[in-house]
């Protein structure tokens, strides 16, 4: 491997078993595009709502020439089927499931991110002839409190964001009515968002000021 990446685990415990995935997807990534000149590779437990329960947040930040290739996926640690009569699950069994969770993250994180350098090595070599308009919406829920919030996409219907997927660290800089550019992809429980970018209004440029008229001379 060429590449020396940055792998951080935040409130979930180190792991070979992890990082080893981690590092094989980083290997595999370089056979798709070699310019890569940084990758770093976050994995938390992030806490979302009570109902949901918390979910493994993966974070991919890929540098190229000239760009950013931004990667966010989450996998849900909540069943889906909680039986009462089932024994209480032990924190060993707590902790396989995150790193269970941690893989399918870890897995679609990267799937999603071998697409895009693949769109990236397309644009560099000239092969995309005309750019596609990135989807746009505006934000309609934030939960501070739980880093995450959804957006409303201009064709109506609405995606989930947390906040590791606005671009820029702008996740508090978000309000009701933002207008965002985003990226999407399925989710355990539906559309969400893998990059967030507040969208900038172009402002309009004032037209100088014409010269007064010269008076004819008496």
């Amino acid at each position: 491997m060429l590449l020396q990446p940055m792998i951080t685990f935040r409130t979930i415990p180190r792991s070979e078993m992890l990082e080893t995935e981690i590092l094989a997807r980083i290997a595999k990534l370089e056979t798709f595009y070699k310019p890569i000149t940084g990758c770093r590779v976050l994995v938390e437990l992030a806490e979302r709502h009570h109902e949901t329960g918390n979910r493994v947040h993966v974070r991919l930040d890929l540098t190229v020439p000239g760009e950013e290739i931004v990667v966010t996926h989450e996998a849900s640690l909540h069943a889906t089927a909680r039986d009462a009569e089932q024994p209480r699950e032990t924190k060993r069994d707590e902790v396989d499931a995150e790193r269970k969770h941690a893989v399918v993250a870890i897995h679609r994180a990267f799937d999603t991110a071998e697409r895009r350098l693949q769109d990236f090595a397309r644009r560099q070599r000239g092969d995309v002839k005309r750019a596609v308009r990135q989807p746009r919406g505006r934000v309609t829920r934030l939960f501070p409190e739980g880093n995450y919030g959804f957006l409303e996409a201009d064709d109506g219907h609405e995606v989930y964001f947390h906040r590791g997927s606005v671009l820029g660290d702008a996740f508090d800089d978000l309000a009701i009515g933002t207008r965002v550019l985003f990226a999407e992809e399925p989710g355990d429980k539906g559309p969400q968002a893998s990059t967030v970018k507040i969208a900038r209004r172009h402002r309009a440029r004032r037209r100088a000021p014409e010269p007064p008229t010269a008076l004819p001379v008496a």
